[in-house]
């Protein structure tokens, strides 16, 4: 779709009054998509939706913030190897490029039985199609002393942006050899891989600018992803750092006191100065207010990511469960391209495919020494299952190493250009 100056503007206008798509809606009687959520989910599944029926669809993204900072590589950002700038990305093409209607408001209910979305503004948007990629939310009382009101003492930094910003400060800021401590999340969680990521990070500016730090790591998990490369490489490039304590030894009986910045790990009291609290996660809120969770995920179908109890809600990434694809932003890209795929023909009669699904989950320990895991995966009657999957093998070279690394930076360049146009 090209855009002139004149409508370049009216689509700008549009974002910011509500009532514009649907007026526009109605009147043209094109079918109608609502997506909730602008990460790599929702804006993936919006732009192919909007690309790829040339018109045919009318597509509205619901999205609070004007600027979409990435969860993935902002570990990066923690370590000194990316600026914030660098992670940010505006829905503005999406609007220009692809017709999208772009609304930065809070998506607040849904009433499935009138296909409507109700936003904080106060707006209700009708939908043929709803597509719900919120992301996640925390479960209360997951750490006992921490709810969010306690992020700004001690932040979880799993949402990017501001949090991000907060927890760099305060390594930066932290006393001589003084200590950081993480509470890592329980099962299921987004990024099965980030927080040890984080911890490399951590330690990498640490070594850099705080020698004598110590990292401490209380985690409720017997085992965790690629634990054999990240512990080769904390011996390698952290020797004496970094503590992690596993459920064995007290990892799963924590609570944390944000005012005194304590840590209790089976009643035994640390002080620390930097506390990273990664709670137990849990579809975003959108989904539980839409009715369409069981416990604290939602579940859908493998072939086209529908809601198992509305076929015309779709849920992608973090939020949904699906079956063997970890939560992740590959994950949720590759979700929405087969969910657009499905939801356009549905609506248009246009060809389905097969639903075919990868994913790929990098990580960096130490310059120039990344590390990654990935599968291909197909849909059944039951789930997602996996199909065949590989990963980094420990003592690898230098060589293969950066090769890894530099390849994870080509494939952030191009979902960003796939999520953004």
């Amino acid at each position: 779709m090209k855009f002139n100056r004149r409508a370049f503007l009216g689509t700008i206008a549009a974002t910011g009054a509500l009532a514009a798509p649907m007026v526009r809606a109605a009147a043209h009687g094109r079918p109608r998509v609502v997506v909730v959520g602008g990460g790599a989910g929702g804006a993936t599944a919006a732009r192919y939706i909007a690309k790829d029926s040339n018109g045919e669809i009318d597509v509205t993204l619901i999205e609070p913030s004007r600027h979409y900072y990435t969860c993935f590589f902002s570990n990066l950002y923690l370590g000194g190897f990316r600026t914030i700038e660098s992670l940010g990305h505006s829905y503005g093409g999406l609007a220009a490029n692809y017709g999208i209607n772009v609304v930065h408001d809070w998506a607040v209910g849904v009433d499935r039985d009138a296909k409507t979305v109700a936003t904080a503004g106060g707006y209700t948007i009708p939908y043929d199609r709803l597509i719900l990629s919120p992301g996640i939310d925390f479960v209360d009382g997951a750490v006992p002393g921490w709810d969010v009101s306690a992020q700004n003492r001690m932040p979880h930094a799993y949402k990017a942006g501001s949090q991000s910003e907060l927890l760099r400060a305060q390594i930066e800021s932290m006393p001589q050899g003084g200590t950081y401590a993480m509470v890592a999340p329980p099962n299921p969680f987004r990024c099965p891989p980030g927080p040890y990521e984080r911890i490399s990070m951590v330690a990498h500016m640490l070594k850099d600018i705080n020698p004598t730090a110590k990292i401490l790591i209380a985690d409720p998990k017997e085992a965790f992803s690629k634990q054999g490369l990240f512990e080769e490489g904390w011996n390698t490039h952290y020797a004496g750092m970094i503590e992690r304590i596993g459920p064995d030894f007290g990892g799963a009986n924590v609570e944390v006191d944000p005012e005194a910045m304590t840590l209790s790990i089976d009643g035994q009291v640390t002080d620390v100065d930097v506390c990273n609290v990664i709670p137990a996660m849990k579809a975003g809120r959108i989904a539980e207010l839409a009715g369409i969770t069981e416990g604290n995920w939602a579940p859908v179908n493998a072939a086209d990511l529908s809601s198992k109890m509305d076929e015309n809600i779709h849920v992608l990434g973090d939020a949904c469960a699906q079956g063997d694809m970890p939560k992740s932003g590959f994950s949720a890209n590759s979700q929405a391209k087969v969910c657009a795929n499905a939801v356009r023909g549905a609506l248009t009669g246009s060809t389905v495919f097969p639903a075919r699904f990868a994913n790929t989950c990098w990580s960096l320990i130490d310059t120039n020494d990344g590390v990654k895991v990935g599968a291909t995966y197909e849909a059944t009657d039951e789930k997602i299952a996996k199909v065949d999957g590989f990963i980094s093998e420990t003592g690898e070279s230098s060589e293969v190493r950066q090769a890894t690394y530099e390849e994870s930076l080509g494939w952030y360049d191009g979902i960003a250009a796939d999520m953004f146009g």
